[in-house]
């Protein structure tokens, strides 16, 4: 399969005019760093992003970067770290998992709308979106949205784009908001709770006023894979808390009086901390050399214990839990059982699952992406129709 990396947008353009008039489809992608992620695509040539690169705007005092959509992520975070600044996405680095190489491209994180521990509570990446440009099906260079929050044009436009995994334009440019970077953070762990009794103390503890930027819970199976095995032994409910010192430890003492009847507690400092959450963004305890499914399901947060109840009925399953329970990583033993964990999803109220890894074989027969209904469904390939007439972008990739 040919590649093309485009160094300009003008030259992005020509390509995709060109395959466009042709009717011969692209496989589009940034770092490809997701590469088998999404179902298949059949494609005669590959077009990234990735020699689109460079930071083209960024004051620390605006709290807004526009960076072009191949400029590396470790390049974005280098800047902000500089500059007192952070993503507040968290987004994920799935090299690990998906056993890919290469570069993360920030195009790539917009396009696929990563987001990390601190999303049920600050937002996904597409809510940092401020402004895109792209180049559609027609080979027509599309900017929308701007650099400031109070300039809305093109809002929905900049929304779309965001998770749209390469199927509607090359993104070539992103403008996204850069809050002010924590001063420090320390983790409160509790130890010893079963997956239900964890789904409350994450809810009594979100329920005080201490801006709790993380809540997650690692049952038995997985706590011993993290921080290298410091961890207390057993269950574990890890609740994050971030911003200058001084708030960070009167917040602390106050979440630990209000933990320490629920088990034992104990405390992270900045460190391990952040080492830990890098870990449960990364989805670390699945990173194990092999292709057992893995599947992102994200359902209400007091849903995921009793859905992983109801597939340990069907099939074998191991899981952790983020987002205060509402994201849920599960490894599949064998299959990836997509229709079980679909009808059990549809039966506790609703809520979307994703297939992250997977062999060849069983992508083939397993949607990767959640089935939409039908109006949605429809009105997904009318919006297909008006951005790429032709179909040349990553087709089949999204169903």
């Amino acid at each position: 399969m040919s590649e093309f990396h485009p160094k300009t947008e003008g030259e992005a353009a020509s390509i995709i005019s060109d395959h466009a008039a042709r009717g011969a489809a692209l496989a589009v992608v940034g770092g490809n760093t997701r590469s088998g992620f999404g179902n298949t695509v059949a494609a005669e040539a590959t077009l990234s992003s990735r020699s689109l690169t460079g930071i083209v705007a960024y004051n620390p005092g605006e709290m807004v970067m526009t960076a072009r959509a191949g400029t590396p992520v470790a390049e974005i975070e280098a800047a902000l770290t500089e500059g007192g600044q952070m993503m507040t996405f968290e987004p994920m680095d799935h090299r690990p998992l998906m056993a890919t190489e290469g570069e993360p491209t920030i195009g790539g994180v917009f396009a696929a709308n990563i987001s990390g521990p601190r999303r049920f509570v600050s937002g996904a990446a597409r809510d940092s979106l401020l402004g895109v440009r792209f180049v559609n099906g027609r080979g027509e260079i599309v900017k929308a949205g701007g650099r400031v929050m109070k300039n809305v044009t093109g809002l929905d436009l900049v929304k779309l784009m965001a998770g749209s995994h390469g199927t509607l334009g090359l993104l070539t440019e992103v403008t996204f908001r850069v809050p002010p970077r924590a001063k420090t953070e320390e983790t409160i762990g509790v130890s010893g709770l079963n997956d239900a009794e964890a789904a409350n103390a994450m809810a009594a503890a979100m329920a005080l006023p201490l801006d709790i930027s993380g809540a997650a819970h690692l049952p038995l199976t997985v706590g011993w894979c993290f921080l290298d095995g410091k961890l207390p032994e057993g269950e574990a409910t890890v609740l994050r808390i971030e911003g200058l010192p001084g708030s960070v430890s009167v917040r602390a003492e106050k979440l630990i009086a209000a933990m320490s009847r629920l088990g034992r507690v104990t405390r992270l400092a900045e460190e391990e901390s952040h080492r830990l959450w890098r870990q449960i963004r990364d989805v670390k305890p699945y990173v194990d050399g092999t292709m057992r499914p893995v599947w992102r399901v994200s359902v209400a947060p007091g849903i995921g214990h009793q859905l992983v109840a109801a597939l340990r009925l069907e099939a074998g399953v191991d899981a952790y839990y983020d987002w205060q329970g509402g994201l849920v990583w599960m490894r599949m033993e064998a299959e990836p059982e997509g229709d079980v964990l679909r009808r059990y999803i549809h039966a506790l109220g609703g809520g979307h699952a994703t297939l992250l890894r997977a062999t060849p074989a069983h992508r083939a027969t397993t949607p990767a992406f959640q089935p939409e209904p039908e109006a949605v469904a429809l009105l997904s390939a009318r919006v297909k129709e008006k951005f790429d007439p032709a179909g040349i972008f990553n087709p089949g990739k999204m169903g």
